[in-house]
């Protein structure tokens, strides 16, 4: 019988599992463990915009800024005059904004504005005709970098909804970031520079962030920038390992949430043996739909023991996950499989306990003003209340959002009905609102075609035409050597 690993033997150990736990999430992720930063929580757009606003007016020599939206409302004028200010103060300013994210502003007089006062703008990823579905990846995500010394993460765009509404009784959107200082801080500049090449020409060689450029040390903080791209799915494998190795808690927030299997199995495997899985949605979205597919997805979460909670107040745009005081993320990436396979986004991993226990108090503190979701004896999804009274629901504030989170949507509208129709699998109550959505569509699509058959017939021949052209144009220049 071996004897018992000694004093000496113990602590190699350690280090090797650590060393093994490195490999993984580096090779996971995509994206090496980065030391020497300092990091810093900031909540809601009381946090974030002052914190921007103030390195924005520190700024002496650029100011990258990418995002998904920017409104042309006051929040929004606010941003783009100090953008116009820095610029006539010789500021190298440069924006990149989501073709579809800025579609209600995209002929607003502010982006001719900004561009007169030497602001640098570009729309990303607008249809292409050789390319007719590349449309439906989009650049989601949230980063700002300033004079290469501080960068912003964060799930917040530019808008009214992330500030309120006083004057009209509606609260601020929910939502997180943090301000990274340090030789992390290289690494978001270079995922900018990539984003930036992909909407147009590079980055002069001046401003061109370099592979060996670090920033000297100024913390104790270690992280990692995980820039999503679409199909690489980094994030998606960090998730599920962190799934797997949790031992006491995953703590989950996220505002579209729509998860694969594969997902929600690993969710359901932690919860069963015995982690503290939870998870805190939003009960009010700007996107009617997803929030149904949530709910359509609560009941295997329920029976596996995850509790899952609803914000209470107006829409939770955050996308975090805290889990055994040791893995943090902060970001962009909704937890749906837009955003981690269809989407440009960015996100953080913290590995830091000072900086998850803020995270874990954030959490906890938003579970106040949530409301519990629980099964009923007959397996029905409800809200619980402590009185045991039904919970009464705020009205759905009907909004954008994206092509991607629809997309998520009708993912998982087909995959309910195609469940309900093969019977492959148990369907709950809490998945009727699927079954109404797609029930309708296709009867209302079986009645066009009866009756109105052309209707059905000319998009078709549309999209045909259209596929063809591209295949035929891309044909065209892989021959002529103009398309590497």
């Amino acid at each position: 019988m071996r004897d018992s690993p000694t004093a000496f033997e113990e602590p190699q150990a350690e280090i090797a599992l650590r060393d093994l736990a490195e490999r993984a999430f580096s090779r996971a992720a995509g994206a090496p463990l980065v030391t020497g930063n300092r990091a810093q929580l900031l909540r809601d757009a009381k946090e974030n915009y002052p914190a921007w606003t103030e390195a924005i007016r520190g700024a002496r020599r650029s100011i990258h800024f990418e995002t998904y939206m920017l409104h042309d409302d006051a929040i929004g004028k606010e941003f783009a005059d100090l953008f116009e200010r820095k610029a006539r103060e010789g500021v190298r300013i440069r924006l990149i904004l989501d073709w579809v994210g800025v579609r209600g502003t995209r002929w607003s007089r502010m982006w001719k504005s900004l561009r007169a006062a030497g602001v640098e703008v570009r729309w990303f990823n607008p249809p292409q005709l050789d390319s007719p579905l590349s449309w439906l990846s989009r650049d989601h995500r949230k980063l700002i970098v300033v004079d290469g010394d501080v960068g912003f993460v964060s799930g917040l765009c530019i808008g009214q909804d992330w500030a309120g509404y006083p004057e009209r009784g509606i609260e601020p959107w929910r939502d997180t970031g943090l301000q990274i200082e340090g030789p992390a801080v290289a690494g978001l500049a270079q995922a900018f520079a990539l984003m930036w090449a992909a909407a147009g020409s590079p980055l002069p060689p001046e401003d061109a962030p370099s592979v060996t450029d670090r920033r000297a040390a100024v913390g104790d903080v270690a992280l990692r920038v995980v820039a999503g791209v679409p199909n690489a799915a980094g994030l998606y494998r960090l998730d599920q390992l962190i799934a797997a190795l949790a031992r006491e808690y995953i703590w989950l927030t996220d505002a579209y949430f729509v998860g694969t299997s594969p997902y929600v199995q690993a969710l359901r495997a932690a919860a069963m043996d015995g982690v503290d899985v939870r998870l805190l949605v939003p009960r009010t979205s700007d996107v009617p739909l997803i929030r149904a597919m949530s709910r359509a997805g609560y009941r295997p979460l329920l029976e596996a023991g995850i509790r899952v909670f609803e914000w209470n107040g107006a829409m939770l745009h955050a996308k975090t996950a805290v889990a055994d005081r040791k893995w943090t993320r902060v970001g962009s990436t909704n937890l749906n499989i837009a955003s981690w396979i269809g989407n440009w986004e960015l996100d953080v991993v913290v590995e830091d306990e000072q900086f998850s226990q803020a995270m874990e108090d954030m959490f906890l503190e938003d579970l106040e003003h949530s409301t519990e979701i629980v099964l009923s004896p007959r397996h029905k999804v409800r809200l619980a209340a402590p009185d045991g009274r039904a919970v009464s629901r705020p009205r759905r504030r009907r909004g954008g959002g994206s092509a991607g989170r629809t997309a998520a949507g009708v993912l998982r509208i087909g995959n309910a009905v195609t469940a309900a129709i093969t019977n492959r699998r148990t369907l709950g109550p809490a998945e009727s609102v699927v079954m109404l959505y797609g029930g309708l569509l296709l009867l209302a699509l079986s009645f066009i075609a009866a009756l109105w058959p052309w209707l059905m017939a000319i998009p078709l021949v549309v999209l045909g035409v259209w596929f063809a052209f591209a295949l035929l144009l891309r044909a065209y220049r892989l021959r002529s050597n103009k398309d590497i």
